[in-house]
């Protein structure tokens, strides 16, 4: 009698195990965001990176605070022929209107950073949705280009974030190879970070005014460049329709 209870509930087990994973790996369709269960949670996660058997990884920019290395860093790309995205942050966009429409016009991609730069999960969903609304409005007014992009500042987010997020047509970006730039590290450490841990459908967080941004980014450019790299910006990595999200923030076409 025992072993039959136990075996019954192993069945129960087993059945609420295969659901759950059902519901995990099921197509996201429209959805711009990946809902999967973490213990008793639903759990949204945004892209960290891409799976893709092509060359491609996707190199990004954040701008929060000056400005002084941009024209730089787009001379650069522009000579190695490589595309980025620039993640801005609506105070700096005003603060630098020229910059961000160098950045525009060059032809690059363009995703909001919010528009203050909080810890956006200490806000409340109405405080949300108004940083990405006036943050969105202050690019396009600026640039002429409204941002498709989000990367949530310091990287912190949940699922009122990304729900707002996506109820304004953002796709929530995070990084999977993160070149701690803004710590005032070597270029050569910086190259070393990047470069040892990037993949195929790579993305890789930079800041635009980072101390050795300029020193480091024509050597990992060069670098990726040589292990066969196809130096892209999010919006050409990343799928657009018929693709899930793993809980690691992976993104996997369907």
């Amino acid at each position: 009698m025992k072993f039959l209870v136990l075996k019954k509930h192993t069945l129960i087990f087993t059945f609420i195990v295969a659901m759950l994973c059902i519901f995990v790996s099921r197509p996201l369709g429209e959805n711009l965001v990946a809902s999967v269960f973490f213990g008793d949670n639903l759990r949204k996660v945004p892209i960290y990176s891409v799976k893709t058997d092509e060359k491609k990884v996707a190199i990004s920019f954040d701008a929060a605070w000056g400005a002084d290395k941009t024209a730089g860093i787009i001379d650069i790309l522009k000579e190695h022929k490589a595309k980025a995205t620039f993640f801005l942050v609506g105070f700096w966009v005003e603060d630098y209107p020229q910059e961000a429409k160098m950045i525009a016009d060059s032809g690059f991609e363009i995703g909001t950073h919010s528009n203050n730069h909080p810890d956006m999960v200490k806000l409340s969903k109405q405080e949300q949705k108004f940083e990405l609304e006036t943050s969105i409005k202050t690019i396009e007014k600026t640039t002429g280009v409204k941002p498709k992009l989000f990367r949530a500042p310091f990287g912190s987010y949940n699922n009122s974030l990304l729900e707002t997020a996506e109820s304004l047509n953002l796709t929530t970006i995070q990084w999977s190879v993160d070149s701690l730039d803004w710590k005032g590290i070597s270029a050569s450490v910086i190259c070393g970070r990047i470069t040892s841990k990037v993949q195929n459908g790579s993305i890789i967080l930079c800041h635009n005014n980072s101390k050795n941004i300029l020193n480091a980014l024509p050597i990992v450019l060069t670098k990726l460049e040589s292990m066969g790299y196809e130096i892209t910006c999010v919006g050409d990595l990343i799928y657009h329709d018929s693709f899930k999200i793993t809980r690691a923030g992976v993104q996997e076409k369907i």
